[in-house]
């Protein structure tokens, strides 16, 4: 009461909600817990499998992918990037360096109606020059191996993130739900990140089979006569029956677990793994038996005793086998493509292991009417400079490089991009791993900017912040190029 008698009502306090608080105590750290709680909840309101075949946001050209990675960084300018100025100017001091510069030492003739410019390397592949896309600007961000080959398969070479593949996964689901939708055949030893999943569940991440290669010449044979490997799918002490029995009783234990903590992205992964290993028993084996194959299709792709396309050759065949039967995204390796001397020698070994079998799967593919829509990826995590600075080898160079891509929708015939008159780096219509990405992704009916995954408060996708889809390679025949 006043000293006038008058009453007063107490100030008006500003009521606050338990959002506001959430809001605004502690910084809003309460809120941004919040945030992620519901993220879970709503993601786990669907309960199909998340391998079940998903709808792209458009149309797809591509179903499937098949990509061909030569771990090492093959030279461009000795294989798919002619460069008739180096030759002129060989051995003149290289602009960009201390060494001079080395002209290739081998022929590049035109092939097929397009008449794209190949070396004299890859004679079999040369022969579906009028299917290849050879795109001639790419560059990258990472010169040296390890970060590079990262960046190439998961967009970033800085933080753990989600490959190429997993993320392919993710986006479309798979077609057998009784095999892996995405395989690594013979990956690099310690490169678990070219098939991983990071932060998206782990049920998306790749399927390794085959012995790890260590990135040395021969290192990827381990898919030789012995056949490939397929860690933990039987057990050789229990018949079918048994193995059923105590995978239920693991699965229940699995599936009370979630039930606590109600979101668990490596236990849901590790109930779908345990559910395909099982069914996987009835189908790999066959899939992965190429006996069945007749003589003709073994010698196709180079597959023999003593043969040096023998173990690629298996890797291809068991590629077109496994996207056959529906499997999404499969991945090759082959090793020893870092050439900083013997290239004379080396090199010709390299491109005379994967020429025919690489030549056999294209041939393969479009004969069962599969290549229109599997889009077959051929590269590595760089190119090589123009110079020589032992006189026999190149150095590593990830400012331009190339790699070409066949089917799936992507323009045949064509020559996309250009390097300097050295092939030294990107000037024409340059293209960066993030524009790559969102174009493997538009083709297969991804949008790069949509296809996005809730992670620590944020929204991730492969291409980081940046990238654009290259138009220009897609669809149709390209015709006559230079």
């Amino acid at each position: 009461m006043s000293r006038s008698g008058e009453v007063r009502m107490p100030s008006p306090i500003t009521r606050l909600t338990r959002r506001d608080i959430l809001q605004t105590v502690s910084a809003g750290f309460g809120y941004l817990a919040f945030a992620g709680l519901s993220t879970a909840a709503g993601s786990s309101s669907s309960s199909a499998s998340p391998l079940a075949p998903k709808q792209p946001h458009f149309p797809a050209t591509a179903r499937r992918v098949i990509f061909l990675c030569m771990q090492g960084g093959p030279s461009h300018v000795d294989t798919f990037d002619h460069k008739p100025q180096l030759t002129a100017d060989a051995g003149k001091g290289a602009r960009y360096g201390g060494s001079r510069l080395m002209a290739s030492p081998w022929e590049f003739r035109r092939h097929g109606e397009s008449g794209l410019w190949i070396s004299e390397l890859f004679p079999e592949v040369a022969k579906h020059a009028d299917d290849l896309c050879l795109m001639r600007s790419m560059y990258c961000d990472q010169p040296t191996h390890p970060r590079a080959m990262t960046q190439m398969h998961t967009g970033n070479a800085q933080f753990v993130r989600p490959s190429l593949g997993a993320w392919t996964l993710y986006g479309l689901g798979t077609e057998n739900d009784s095999m892996p939708g995405f395989i690594a055949l013979n990956p690099p030893a310690a490169a678990a990140q070219n098939y991983g999943s990071a932060f998206l569940p782990a049920v998306f991440q790749g399927t390794r089979v085959g012995r790890p290669g260590r990135g040395r010449p021969g290192a990827d044979r381990g898919m030789a006569a012995a056949g490939p490997e397929v860690p933990d799918i039987a057990n050789p002490r229990l018949a079918a029956s048994g193995q059923r029995q105590q995978l239920d009783f693991i699965q229940e234990l699995n599936q009370q677990m979630l039930k606590r903590e109600e979101r668990h992205h490596g236990v849901e992964g590790v109930i779908e793994s345990y559910e395909l290993a099982f069914r996987m028993q009835d189908v790999l084996p066959d899939l992965m038996d190429l006996s069945q194959e007749s003589p003709q299709t073994l010698s196709a792709y180079g597959i023999g005793d003593g043969a040096a396309t023998d173990a690629f050759g298996r890797q291809c065949l068991m590629a077109r086998r496994f996207v056959e039967s529906g499997v999404r995204f499969v991945e090759l390796t082959s090793g020893g493509w870092d050439h900083h001397n013997g290239l004379r020698t080396q090199l010709p070994t390299r491109c005379r292991e994967v020429d025919q079998p690489i030549a056999a799967l294209l041939a393969d593919l479009s004969q069962r009417g599969l290549l229109k829509d599997t889009l077959v990826i051929w590269g590595g995590e760089f190119g090589r400079s123009p110079d020589a600075p032992n006189g026999d080898g190149r150095d590593h160079n990830h400012k331009g490089y190339t790699i070409w891509m066949a089917g799936g929708g992507v323009k045949g015939g064509v020559s996309y991009g250009a390097t300097d008159e050295h092939g030294y780096q990107a000037v024409e219509n340059r293209c960066h791993v993030h524009d790559w990405h969102a174009t493997i992704l538009h083709l297969l009916g991804l949008d790069h900017q949509k296809l996005t995954y809730r992670y620590a408060g944020r929204d991730f996708r492969l291409t980081d912040v940046s990238g654009n889809v290259v138009h220009e390679i897609i669809g149709g025949h390209g015709g006559k190029t230079g």
